[in-house]
């Protein structure tokens, strides 16, 4: 039985300024540190490899992102920029509590939406997608009450 979903990884190039703007999205640094040697290679399946990662949290503690900037090997793809209808790892959604805000904030560290507006689901949230750093796919969500 699963216990609990730990964190969602994501992989970048520039591991400070991924970590600045979800720090502007509300986000705790956990801790940053290298991971290498082959006891990690074992676990990926990349053999010897050498990754900085930043570990972020939500303010309730409870979601954790992994950002991770690999040294060694090469990164072998590139899918930032694929669209909101590609196969695999697409983004990561987050709740706001004022998504006009959370907008302003994070475009003046260069995100775009997506869509040329938010959208309203009937009477019950306010969404949008993002591009944010490297082209990254963020959702964000906002809960309307009543």
């Amino acid at each position: 039985m699963t216990l609990r979903m730990d964190n969602v990884g994501i992989v970048v190039e520039d591991l400070g300024a991924a970590v600045e703007f979800f720090r502007e999205l509300g986000l705790e640094l956990e801790g940053e540190g290298e991971v290498s040697g082959e006891w990690a290679g074992r676990v990926t399946g990349l053999g010897d490899q050498r990754v900085e990662i930043a570990m972020m949290r939500t303010p309730d503690g409870h979601g954790k992102l992994e950002l991770s900037r690999f040294i060694e090997p090469d990164v072998v793809a590139d899918h930032r920029t694929a669209p909101v209808n590609a196969l695999g790892y697409l983004r990561v959604m987050f709740a706001v509590d004022d998504l006009d805000a959370t907008l302003e904030r994070l475009q003046d560290k260069g995100a775009e939406l997506v869509s040329t507006e938010v959208a309203r689901f009937e009477d019950m949230y306010r969404l949008c997608y993002i591009r944010g750093p490297e082209g990254i796919l963020i959702g964000l969500a906002e809960e309307l009450s009543g």
